[in-house]
């Protein structure tokens, strides 16, 4: 907490009067507010803000290891911002990718949009969470510019886009992503969330996970990006952190929305959106108007296990294990829990994706099986076959070795359950043991 209490004050930025960067409680919520538009509740506008706090020319004297371009650099970078770089466009400005001069250097530069509602804040926000934050499913900021009224952050350039360019903006010739793909993914951004969770020091809350801030590199591999509305947790005896509702409709947690009262539990019901977008394959927020949202229509079928699989996109034409997507939906569910302590700790997600990623479909192996393809679907839980059957890796198993290895799936599945349903009704039980105290006191 010293290093970012000493750069609270960041004279490196200019920020008058001192004005820190750890975070306090900000008694801005209002309760009646209309909170259909997250991004810009009880914002000012970026002029604004760039009155308020005006970032200094002078950035050679900043602790962090980045580096820092001059704007002539980024312009060169990018044929002077030519709209043929452009390659996205987001709450904090327009995104434009780039090469260095006289390097092999491929970069994506986003640039503050002068009239947005995002402004020197979040900017300085951005630069000095990323210089001390650092997780192989995190975006790596390379460096920024800071000179006159210029706000350039330099980021490595993530060549396969955003998942929510996967998701629902396919083009013409696309292959969508297939199931083992889909959990890669959800297993890499719940490993990037866990490090801000639980490794980051002190813990950070994210407030902005979204499919369109899930980065994808070589090979899908996700990371999460634009941390500008990031919090830090609360510690000691705080149970939460009261700010304005910012982040994104659709994405938000409830009684965040509600109360302003955010939690590490505004994550993860965040994250079980995401989770659910990758398994039906719609948006967060399914008409224009913003007022059918993907939770609402999804919340009877995840209550239904025999209905799980109405949920599945039909971009994946059944390319899946019925078990594995049943358990995908069931994590998804826990994640979008109206009570938030009864949701499941970023450790537990963790452990649980990292099991439904191990159990790779290989559709070649259940055409081979013909006819016995659907009992493969569902792991051939009681272990009767008759015959040599074909594994993932394309070898054949006698009936003993597939009982054997059923066995093994079975058990390491029951441990993943027990792990992650453990915790949370641990957590339950003392949410319930400190309601019972309270009620004696009165």
């Amino acid at each position: 907490m010293h290093i970012l209490e000493k750069m609270g004050y960041c004279s490196c930025f200019g920020w008058k009067k001192g004005i820190k960067l750890k975070i306090k409680d900000e008694k801005e919520f209002k309760p009646h507010q209309n909170v259909s538009d997250f991004s810009s509740v009880g914002r000012k506008t970026g002029k604004e803000l760039r009155l308020e706090s005006p970032v200094s020319k002078d950035v050679s004297g900043t602790d962090t290891n980045m580096k820092t371009f001059n704007y002539r650099e980024l312009a060169t970078a990018t044929n002077n911002f030519k709209s043929d770089s452009l390659i996205g466009e987001g709450g904090f400005g327009p995104v434009y990718k780039g090469q260095i001069e006289n390097t092999d250097l491929v970069v994506a530069i986003k640039v503050l949009n002068q009239t947005g509602f995002q402004g020197d804040k979040e900017f300085l926000v951005e630069v000095l969470m990323l210089s001390l934050l650092c997780h192989p499913n995190l975006v790596n900021l390379i460096g920024y510019c800071a000179e006159g009224n210029q706000r350039l952050l330099v980021y490595e350039f993530m060549p396969l886009g955003s998942l929510e360019y996967h998701l629902h903006d396919l083009r013409p010739g696309m292959e969508p992503l297939d199931w083992n793909t889909r959990m890669k993914i959800a297993a890499g951004a719940a490993k990037g969330l866990d490090y801000l969770h639980n490794q980051a020091d002190p813990p950070v809350i994210y407030r902005d996970l979204k499919s369109s801030n899930i980065l994808l590199g070589e090979g899908f591999h996700p990371k999460l990006s634009d941390l500008g509305l990031a919090k830090f947790a609360p510690q000691g005896d705080k149970s939460h952190v009261s700010t304005r509702v910012m982040g994104t409709h659709g994405y938000c947690a409830p009684e965040y929305a509600e109360t302003g009262k955010l939690t590490k539990m505004s994550d993860i019901y965040s994250f079980g959106v995401v989770l659910l977008e990758l398994i039906t394959g719609q948006r967060a927020i399914l008409d224009p108007t913003g007022k059918r949202m993907l939770v609402d229509w999804a919340r009877p079928l995840l209550k239904d296990r025999k209905n799980n699989l109405q949920l599945a996109d039909p971009n994946l034409k059944g390319q899946f294990s019925e078990s594995v997507f049943c358990r995908a939906v069931e994590v998804a569910s826990m994640c979008l829990r109206k009570e938030a302590p009864s949701r499941p700790c970023t450790g537990d997600l963790v452990l649980a994706l990292n099991y439904l990623a191990s159990q790779h479909y290989n559709p070649d192996a259940v055409r081979a099986n013909g006819a016995r393809g659907d009992k493969d679907r569902t792991q051939h839980r009681d272990g009767q076959v008759n015959e040599n059957i074909v594994d993932s890796n394309g070898s054949e198993n006698s009936p003993t070795e597939m009982r054997m290895s059923n066995k093994e799936l079975e058990r390491e599945q029951a441990v993943a359950e027990a792990k992650m349903w453990g915790e949370t009704w641990r957590e339950k039980k003392r949410q319930n043991a400190e309601i019972d105290y309270g009620n004696l006191d009165r």
